[in-house]
């Protein structure tokens, strides 16, 4: 049974404004995985620093690339983290007005850059020898 929110005064009112509250668990399935980019998120600026710690502390002059390489996670996790509340927003809009749910975009992104990470740092230890 769905209950109408009209009038309630929840944020985003862009998404609360319209359509009826779904069944709680799905709305809160959809926290759930919010939250979980954001942990993601969190994980990849996390590695970024450690990377570019551990580049500043081994050695007396840094390795570019190895600071290229902890930039690019850091960008990751920023992207992760800002997209994750738009995800959560058009999932939770769509729950509310009964469209189907928007097309994951994020996943695939993170896969295959994550994967590129992945090769970058087999490359970096086989060739360059850090």
């Amino acid at each position: 049974m769905s209950v109408p929110s009209h009038g309630t005064r929840r944020w985003p009112s862009r998404v609360y404004g319209e359509g009826d509250e779904p069944d709680a668990r799905f709305s809160l399935a959809n926290e759930r995985t919010f939250l979980a980019w954001l942990r993601t998120a969190m994980a990849l600026m996390a590695a970024g620093v450690g990377i570019e710690t551990v580049n500043a502390a081994t050695s007396s002059s840094r390795n570019p690339l190895v600071t290229w390489l902890a930039l690019l996670l850091l960008a990751g996790g920023v992207l992760v983290s800002a997209t994750s509340f738009t995800r959560w927003a058009a999932t939770e809009r769509a729950l509310r007005t009964g469209r189907p749910l928007p097309a994951p975009r994020m996943g695939a992104v993170l896969g295959y850059g994550l994967a590129a990470v992945g090769v970058g740092i087999a490359v970096l230890l086989v060739i360059v020898g850090i």
